[in-house]
């Protein structure tokens, strides 16, 4: 089978690799040049190329130049893994087997925009994996392929990637395995009302004290690698913290952001409910005669 692939993080590369050590045709892949929009960027065409397989950079996936591009490779099956457009009606009906897409959530729910940070944020307790074939709308084609995944307890953002990546690698060697036996199977999403969650921006990343401990460390815990971090913002200066610890306790009557214990040189800041602890800092703070964060 003649198998064209899309993709642009490091999700992507690995179910790359898993299409290589196949026994089918990786007879193009397409990729973008780095722009920042996604901080797990991969130079999937640098990393193709190097291994003899005929690549293009596209910054509009559904353009001219593109499709016909495509449609000169003539595959059977394309993999669209971690592209941040939706691919028009043209593109979906070159290969006759399909484009077939993915998303980590339990589709339908929770389509859209950064489902790992936000699953992570909102404190949910599982996830899914999810292949599905690509239609006009977004997440929204017949499922092939669908693995939950619990989230553990105080996981942060790179694990969970790292437990979703191996559950997908997983999934895709029995999905090529089921196209070359003839009997891909696919089912409808349930017929409920989706979600869709929206872009992040950078003050969803900052941490606000009057939040509780709890959805601090979320928030924490969501942004860690390979994302860009949790921040706060004191006296003009960002910075990110990368670990932090739960600190319970009954104060009424201390401020949020206030910094009410200094333990092995990590301070411990008042939350809306609760205290948290900041392990990593970067840069370092200077904590001599800082009362409030």
């Amino acid at each position: 089978m003649k198998i064209l692939f899309i993709g642009t993080v490091f999700f992507s590369k690995s179910i790359l690799d898993v299409i290589l050590r196949s026994k089918n045709q990786i007879v193009g892949a397409i990729g973008k040049k780095n722009n920042n929009f996604n901080s797990d960027y991969f130079d999937i065409v640098k990393y193709s190329k190097a291994r003899n397989i005929q690549s293009i950079y596209s910054k509009n996936i559904n353009s001219k130049r593109t499709a016909k591009w495509i449609r000169k490779k003539n595959p059977d099956l394309i993999f669209c893994i971690g592209w941040n457009n939706l691919l028009k009606k043209h593109i979906l009906k070159i290969p006759p087997k399909g484009v077939i897409g993915y998303h980590p959530s339990d589709l339908p729910l929770n389509r859209g925009r950064h489902p790992i940070i936000w699953s992570i944020a909102l404190g949910l307790k599982k996830i899914g994996s999810t292949f599905y074939f690509m239609d006009k709308k977004a997440d929204n084609g017949k499922i092939i392929s669908k693995k939950i995944l619990k989230i553990k307890k105080n996981i942060n953002s790179d694990l969970l990637y790292k437990d979703l990546t191996r559950t997908g690698k997983k999934q895709v060697k029995k999905i090529l395995i089921s196209f070359s036996k003839g009997n891909i199977k696919s089912l409808k999403q349930k017929s409920i009302k989706p979600n869709f969650w929206r872009k992040r921006n950078f003050d969803d990343g900052k941490i606000d004290w009057r939040m509780s401990a709890f959805n601090i460390q979320n928030l924490i815990n969501a942004l860690n690698k390979p994302y860009p971090g949790a921040h706060f913002i004191f006296k003009n200066k960002k910075y990110i913290v990368w670990k932090s610890q739960i600190i319970k306790n009954k104060l009424k009557n201390i401020e949020p952001g206030k910094i009410i214990k200094i333990l092995n040189k990590d301070p411990i800041v008042k939350c809306g409910e609760d205290s948290i602890k900041l392990l990593n800092i970067k840069p370092k703070l200077n904590l001599d005669k800082i009362k409030y964060l």
